[in-house]
């Protein structure tokens, strides 16, 4: 089993070993408790005989350190190992905080599987399988209970079992294909996060789990974890993303990070608290009241925009061309589609041909006419004139990408 020695023995950092076998920088051990980059977890640091290490690998079954530089020592000498704790223990801690999120995800996503997870500096991600959205409510929930159950002290144990028995098992969760070093001669090895029973407190929390003294969560695993969850420490979900067809990213932060994000989210939560003179808890509700009456600010304005730019249509003088009545016109704050329903909803009443062009920076025209003439031959006919492109109906017709300004656009229909 890949790593098996610092699976088994995660607290193991430093240890005396012989070297069997050296290729340039590449180095054997006859023990090691390094941990080679496998399943999402990135690969011990350290030294060895001095020399750090920098990188970890399998191959064959064997580890093979790759140091930072060619080493002294030969075959056959005894070399002092050392692993950067440091990083053991953040792996650790992430490794775990993964495992209560996605048991924290059995308790409140419906067909939930596991599509692989990866740790880094910065963050850990989680690939969860499952139908259910994970909306910003879900996130928020799923913060929670990892968080609760970090601070409920639960067991994190680890051990193996034959393969055929844990595929018997609803319990267990795991993907062969992200999990291989989980399996080694026919068996399994599993880490269980305990229930809340195992410590025998409740730590004076409200138990979202109905009192279950069913384990937290049973998955295959062949990484490195920490042996209580309260040594995982401090945990923030960070938010979500869509990796995947059926697949959903759940990305959190551990330890000094987790703190900064949490350090950011209570400045704006603060921050917002000051600029809407409200309570705390009533930020909420207040951002939902002003995002209401911003949406209706800015139908009233659409509304009055439009009445204006009607009006504007019945005062512009009217010309002759190909014997029907047009009004051609310059637009301003006004995009194309709504231009369109506008001179949709006039053609026929103040004119047989509508044009509208506005747009400074991208200038665009609209044709409507009221049957009486084609308004995509018009937007034909200015497209060939000032390049750009577009189409429509008989009825409404479109075209952006001028190389001419709105006003060289109308005065190319009147003249």
């Amino acid at each position: 089993m890949t790593g098996q020695r610092a699976a088994r023995e995660p607290y193991t950092t430093r240890f005396e070993t012989e070297v069997t076998s050296v290729d340039g920088r590449d180095v054997w051990l006859e023990t090691s408790y390094f941990y080679g980059e496998s399943g999402g977890q990135p690969a011990d640091r350290g030294t060895i005989g001095g020399i750090e290490v920098a990188d970890v690998r399998y191959e064959d079954g064997e580890h093979v350190h790759v140091l930072a530089e060619e080493p002294s020592f030969r075959v056959g000498k005894r070399v002092l190992c050392s692993i950067d704790w440091s990083f053991r223990m953040y792996c650790m801690r992430a490794h775990t905080a993964s495992h209560v999120l996605y048991g924290a995800g059995r308790r409140l996503l419906e067909d939930l599987g596991y599509g692989g997870f990866d740790i880094s500096e910065e963050k850990v991600r989680v690939d969860l399988e499952t139908s259910t959205e994970i909306d910003d409510e879900t996130l928020l929930e799923l913060d929670t209970l990892v968080n609760r159950v970090v601070w409920e002290s639960r067991p994190v144990t680890w051990d193996d079992i034959p393969v055929t028995d844990a595929r018997e098992r609803d319990d267990i969760a795991f993907n062969e294909a992200t999990e291989e070093g989980a399996f080694q001669k026919g068996r399994l090895r599993i880490v269980t996060i305990g229930s809340e029973d195992d410590n025998g407190t409740a730590n004076g929390l409200v138990r979202r789990d109905g009192g279950s003294s069913d384990p937290w969560d049973v998955a295959a695993c062949g990484g490195t974890h920490v042996r209580n969850t309260r040594e995982v420490g401090p945990v923030t979900v960070l938010g979500r993303s869509n990796p995947g067809k059926g697949l959903t990213r759940v990305e959190l932060a551990v330890g000094p990070r987790a703190i900064d994000r949490r350090e950011t989210e209570k400045r704006v939560a603060l921050s917002s608290r000051r600029a809407l003179g409200v309570s705390l808890e009533d930020v909420g509700d207040e951002l939902a009241r002003l995002d209401d009456e911003r949406d209706e600010l800015a139908a009233e304005v659409r509304s009055l925009r439009r009445e204006l730019v009607e009006t504007d249509l019945e005062r512009a003088e009217s010309f002759e061309r190909d014997g029907l009545e047009w009004v051609a016109t310059t637009v301003s704050e006004v995009d194309v589609n709504e231009a369109g329903e506008i001179a949709s909803a006039v053609a026929g009443d103040v004119a047989d041909v509508i044009v509208m062009a506005g747009g400074a920076e991208s200038p665009y025209a609209v044709v409507a006419a009221d049957g009486s003439c084609s308004a995509e031959a018009v937007i034909d006919d200015l497209t060939d004139e000032f390049g750009g492109g577009g189409g429509g109906s008989v009825a409404l017709a479109k075209a952006g990408g001028f190389d001419a300004t709105p006003a060289e656009i109308v005065a190319s229909l009147t003249e």
